[in-house]
């Protein structure tokens, strides 16, 4: 049995972060709500206590029962997960004079095994805005700052830590040893890798399917195409992928996609459904409508190719990691509906294979590599679902969208001849519902406008838009402008994340 470490999810932003974290140091982990602990679980070995939005004097604060893990693991509190293990110890957490958010330097670091390497004066960051002012009796501090005395501690008797720190972000210089230092303390065995998933998930398909048949919508996307690759591995010619043209692909993506396809081997049906597609969302102007329609469209599809289809058992889906976080609040509830959680198997009466499930986004592309996918397909920016069809604002015309796909594609080819494209983690042109005027040569024009969107991001909950060099951006403009019939104007968007969304729609 894999040997895990659980976090438990009080609500941070950067819970995902500190998975992701863990998982690069070769250990498998869990993220599950505070009040969702896997008890009776053998391969437990360790528990890390996220942050929290909440002060642990909030009415509404989350709390957890911690009397069947305390003693019995050992444990990591970060940020309110180490402010709650104090104050429902006895200790006292008070609002700070000034909220702490930023880089600190921590001193008086104690002989220690939590600090094993890491010296007096590494930097942290600090997000809190409550402060341990009263430890319980039995708590030692083994870390400060300047301004925060129980910057770390560890409890008498029990192999229990806590810090008011948070070393899962980049800005925590040896947050990583931290991290790997406790891993050292839990004695979990370090076997997550690219390679052992790959081998253990073949195995495990192989067992679970059998000779069972499986259907598989392929996107183009990275998800899709390592979930194809894993179970073409697996089960080979009993593997029928789907492929709908929705008419809101990028330029000549189509005919690209299947060819990269056809050299891995996989076994695909492509189908051409543009004019049903742009039927369907003639005069639709709404976001949301927009979307629906393309969502059910995509099904309509795609279970209209699988009823052609004999004996098929299993629908494959790309589901990863984030989609079945972000699909389940804390509480159980969902608060973010993914295309890969729900909705086709009940409809088509399919069981699901979800090969992916358990991996987070950089994990995939590192499995697509150890898998000998090409790097094209494993480094593509992610695409949403609906494609241009949110791109093109307004409604949508096969004219607009080829307007829209030929500048995307000159602003995708000229990232790549300008080494910028892997600089940024999504890229894209967007169709705005404004004409200007505008001269070209002696003539007067009144044509459409094209935003130009890139951002950086680690994971897309939070992202800033791309620095992009000035001169690259004049030459993009120009070679849009000059080259793509109805447009006469370019502008760039700098907005982050919150508040912006990458996406216009």
């Amino acid at each position: 049995m894999l040997e895990k470490i659980i976090i438990l999810d009080f609500g941070s932003q950067t819970t995902q972060l500190i998975g992701r974290r863990v998982r690069e140091l070769n250990t498998y982990c869990e993220i599950v709500p505070y009040n969702k602990f896997p008890s009776g679980d053998s391969s437990i070995k360790g528990v890390i206590l996220s942050g929290s939005p909440f002060s642990v004097n909030d009415a509404d604060a989350f709390k957890a029962d911690l009397s069947e893990i305390r003693g019995k693991y050992p444990v990591l509190g970060i940020c309110y997960g180490a402010q709650f293990l104090a104050n429902s110890s006895g200790g006292k957490v008070e609002k700070g004079d000034s909220r702490e958010y930023g880089r600190a330097h921590l001193v008086a670091i104690a002989d220690n095994p939590l600090f094993d390497g890491i010296s007096e004066g590494t930097q942290i960051w600090m997000s809190h805005g409550d402060t341990i002012t009263s430890m319980p009796d039995n708590f030692q501090i083994i870390a400060s700052t300047g301004d925060v005395k129980a910057a770390a501690y560890k409890i008498d008797g029990e192999q229990t830590w806590g810090v008011q720190f948070h070393p899962e972000v980049f800005h925590t210089t040896d947050g990583t040893k931290l991290l790997n230092n406790f891993l050292n303390i839990c004695g979990v065995s370090k076997d997550w890798s690219p390679v052992s998933f790959i081998e253990s998930t073949v195995a495990e398909l192989k067992e679970k399917l059998g000779d069972d048949k499986v259907i598989l919508a392929l996107s183009g996307g990275v998800d899709s195409s390592v979930t194809a690759v894993l179970l073409n591995r697996a089960i080979g010619k009993n593997l029928t992928c789907i492929f709908v043209d929705h008419g809101l692909l990028r330029k000549n993506e189509f005919e690209q996609v299947l060819k990269d396809y056809e050299h891995l081997g996989l076994n695909v049906i492509g189908v051409n459904a543009k004019d049903r597609f742009y039927r369907a969302l003639a005069g639709v102007t709404d976001p949301e409508q927009k979307r629906k329609i393309i969502g059910k469209g995509f099904i309509d599809v795609f279970d209209e190719e699988a009823h052609k289809l004999k004996d098929i058992k299993w629908l494959g889906q790309g589901t990863i990691y984030p989609d079945i976080i972000e699909s389940l609040s804390i509480t159980g509830t969902v608060i973010k509906s993914h295309h890969n959680v729900g909705g086709l198997p009940e409809k088509m009466n399919l069981k699901l294979v979800e090969p992916l499930r358990l991996l987070f986004k950089d994990e995939v592309r590192r499995v697509g590599l150890e898998l000998g996918m090409m790097e094209h397909l494993i480094k593509r920016h992610p695409f949403p679902g609906p494609g241009l069809g949110i791109r093109v604002l307004g409604d949508i015309t096969p004219e607009k969208v080829e307007i829209l796909q030929n500048a995307d594609s000159i602003y995708t080819r000229m990232l790549r001849d300008y080494h910028l494209y892997d600089q940024v983690w999504q890229a894209g042109a967007i169709l705005l519902p404004v004409r200007s005027v505008g001269v070209m040569g002696d003539e007067r024009t009144y044509d459409f406008t094209i935003a130009l969107r890139a951002v950086t991001s680690t994971d897309a909950m939070t992202a800033d838009w791309a620095h992009l060099p000035y001169e690259f951006l004049a030459k993009v403009s120009n070679e849009i402008i000059n080259k793509v019939k109805g447009v006469n104007r370019v502008v760039y968007d700098i907005s982050s994340k919150p508040p912006a969304t990458i996406e216009w729609e």
